[in-house]
């Protein structure tokens, strides 16, 4: 410490060299070699796929397509057993409910639920897993038409997906029409996997008229067309059959076979009984119309809304990543009603007159998560500032004590880097909650050095005794937070605590046992 107290030189490149770590250490946010993400990856014992065949595609080819995707998944050593739900969702579950699973009805839909061995039987986690099968999942799915996406349970944020878009507009036609160039962003963009979105394909629908002219010289009741086809195409019950073995009545169900209800011809030649007893085929008495069935229509807060959905794969598994890119590409869109669609991050778009994008699922949850807790964290600086301005009666010295609390980022934003982990909000709390032990280091330190001075100790003197004597307590503290933080550690959801924690604590050490005592010597001597 000498060398630094009395030599201004080596003060300055002590304190530069500082500064320098500090600025390598936030670089590596930008320069990407540590991620933020809302919360990593868990481990669970278990994930989805979720299969969407084309409108129109029948069960029994929804099954065929199911059972294909589900043999891979049983080749896998980890894998114990996997279910097919086909034309029903699979049971209730947390993506069930936060992205509406549970409601997928219908002959192209089906579940895959893939279980997997205990955490301590398996050495690969559960992403690790999934995120394998997904390339052999979407081969499989592509030969049959089919749209899968692999569905993991996420650990925290209740989202829709982990990129959604949401594209905003006054008209439904070329809001869809925007939705579908944001989708073609998605899907060539690298990274950015099982893409989708809330719109279906067009389906034949069509509309059997009553001809009253003819059904009236048959003798043929109109209401009695329009039972008959209810009757034949969805079916009806028609009473209770009362078994006395059984503990409730049976309801009898009348329907036409399927083999005779699958088609529009096949409905055309219902025979009709007329009144003079002549029988008359349905398609003469109705005229055949064809249409298109209506999309549905999607809102959130009371406005009308298109859902664009992805993942994140790859090298970089954060959606923030993933969006940068994607802002520069729909920038960069061709439209026709000749304006640049504008994409909106933090805020929903105000002018619902003019069609607009907001980046909305794990994105925003980070978002608010960190802005929350950053300012948070402000305050709580505000208030270590006041109160040691209360207990050492000066506005420099508290500035002098809370100087280590960002030198914490020296030990965090390396280890998260070396440990290959997300910065999270696990380790935004691991930042907050040690900056108030490195206030306490640094409270020890200006404490002492003050009462060595009010003994009568040069300034010179003291802060390198203070320097010295302190550093056991701070030690120890130091190794009392590594040794509790070390068993959430290998935690997939705390071990961002874990790390923000002990390699904080472990450069805040180092570190501020010489920058403490330095800056309360220029700030007392006055030798800058």
């Amino acid at each position: 410490m000498n060398p630094l107290i009395l030599d201004s030189t080596k003060r300055h490149r002590f304190l530069g060299l500082v500064v320098v770590l500090l600025l390598a250490a936030v670089a590596m946010l930008p320069l990407k070699l540590v991620t933020v993400k809302m919360l990593p990856f868990d481990n669970k014992s278990e994930f989805q796929v979720v299969v969407d065949m084309p409108v129109g595609t029948t069960l029994e080819q929804t099954a065929a397509a199911t059972n294909a995707m589900a043999e891979y998944p049983r080749t896998i050593p980890e894998v114990t057993d996997v279910e097919s739900y086909v034309g029903t969702a699979s049971p209730y579950n947390f993506n069930g409910l936060v992205r509406h699973y549970f409601l997928r009805q219908g002959f192209n839909v089906a579940d895959l639920q893939v279980n997997l061995v205990g955490k301590n039987e398996r050495h690969r986690q559960s992403h690790a897993i999934a995120k394998s099968v997904r390339g052999k999942i979407h081969e499989i799915a592509r030969r049959y038409g089919a749209n899968a996406k692999v569905a993991e349970v996420p650990p925290g944020p209740p989202v829709l997906q982990t990129l959604v878009a949401e594209v905003c507009g006054p008209d439904d036609k070329t809001r869809w029409q925007v939705a579908k160039q944001v989708r073609n962003v998605f899907e060539h963009t690298e990274g950015v996997t099982d893409v989708d979105w809330y719109v279906e394909a067009n389906q034949v629908k069509y509309e059997l008229v009553p001809d009253k002219e003819k059904a009236a010289l048959n003798g043929i009741p109109t209401d009695q067309l329009t039972q008959t086809i209810a009757l034949a195409v969805a079916g009806s019950g028609i009473e209770l059959a009362h078994i006395p073995e059984a503990t409730e009545d049976v309801p009898i169900y009348l329907q036409l076979p399927l083999s005779q209800r699958s088609s529009l011809q096949e409905i055309e030649n219902i025979q009709l009984q007329g009144a003079s007893g002549n029988l008359v085929p349905l398609g003469e008495v109705v005229q055949v119309k064809q249409t298109t069935q209506d999309l549905s229509i999607y809102h959130k807060n009371l406005k009308p809304v298109v859902y664009v959905t992805g993942d994140v794969a790859g090298a970089q598994e954060s959606p923030v990543y993933a969006i940068m890119k994607m802002n520069r590409a729909i920038s960069q869109m061709k439209t026709s009603f000749g304006y640049e669609v504008q994409h909106y991050t933090t805020t929903a778009p105000f002018d619902t007159t003019k069609y607009a994008m907001k980046w909305d699922g794990e994105w925003h949850i980070t978002y608010e998560v960190f802005r929350d807790m950053g300012a948070a964290f402000a305050a709580v600086l505000v208030l270590i500032y006041i109160l040691v301005v209360a207990w050492f009666k000066s506005f420099k010295t508290p500035l002098i004590i809370m100087a280590p609390i960002p030198l914490t980022l020296v030990g965090i934003l390396p280890a998260h880097a070396l440990l290959g982990a997300f910065f999270t909000a696990t380790s935004m709390i691991g930042f907050i909650a040690g900056a108030g032990i490195i206030v306490r280091n640094s409270i020890i330190l200006v404490d002492f050095i003050e009462l060595r001075r009010k003994q009568g100790m040069p300034l010179e003197q003291a802060v390198v005794d203070a320097g010295a004597v302190r550093f056991r307590p701070m030690l120890l503290t130091a190794a009392a937070v590594m040794v509790g933080a070390s068993v959430i550690l290998m935690d997939p959801i705390f071990q961002g605590l874990a790390i923000s924690l002990m390699a904080g604590e472990v450069a805040s050490t180092l570190l501020s046992r010489m920058a403490v005592p330095v800056l309360y010597y220029m700030n007392e001597s006055g030798k800058f």
